[in-house]
Order: C-alpha cells, then sequence, then structure tokens
C-alpha cells in the first residue's frame, strides 16, 4: 500500500480558488483502478495550509495516475509543497 501525504501552501486569498482546481483531478482519481482514498482539503488552524492524502494499493496504480496534479495554473500557485510517498507494509 502507498500513501502520499503531506501539505501544501498557498496565499490564504487563493486557497478556495485553488481547492476548487482540484475537484476534478479528486473524483478522477477516487474512480482511478488502485485508488482507495484521496483527498486535498483546507486546514482548520492555518489558513494558507492544504492538507494532501492518497491511498493506493500499488506503487503501479499510483504511477498509473500520477500526471494528473496539479495544472501549470495551479502549481504556479503553490508557494510550498511537502508531500512525500511512503510504502506501508504489514
Amino acid at each position: 500500500m502507498i500513501v502520499v501525504a503531506g501539505k501544501l501552501k498557498v496565499a490564504p486569498e487563493e486557497r478556495a480558488d485553488y481547492l476548487a482546481g482540484c475537484a476534478d483531478v479528486i473524483a478522477a482519481a477516487r474512480e482511478a483502478p488502485g485508488c482507495l482514498d484521496f483527498t486535498v482539503s483546507a486546514d482548520v488552524v492555518e489558513e494558507a495550509r492544504i492538507n494532501v492524502f492518497e491511498l493506493w494499493e500499488t506503487d503501479a496504480a499510483l504511477r498509473r495516475f500520477r500526471g494528473s496534479g496539479p495544472s501549470s495554473g495551479q502549481l504556479a500557485q503553490l508557494l510550498e509543497i511537502d508531500v512525500h510517498e511512503y510504502l506501508v507494509t504489514d
């Protein structure tokens, strides 16, 4: 199992627009083969922070979907990216 987790930072006044722009990617990920969970959400404490959490059955499933990340416009909005992949074993 693969966990992708971390945080993104955007200007506080841009966070709502950034998250709205993620809706299609979130919906597509949740329908993708091998995706167990996928969310990008506003942090309740830090107004510039966006939390990222993905759960995938396999690395191959994640790689097939990857490329559906932020558009170039969204990427330009990001002030900080601190997201990592973790392999979870039993």
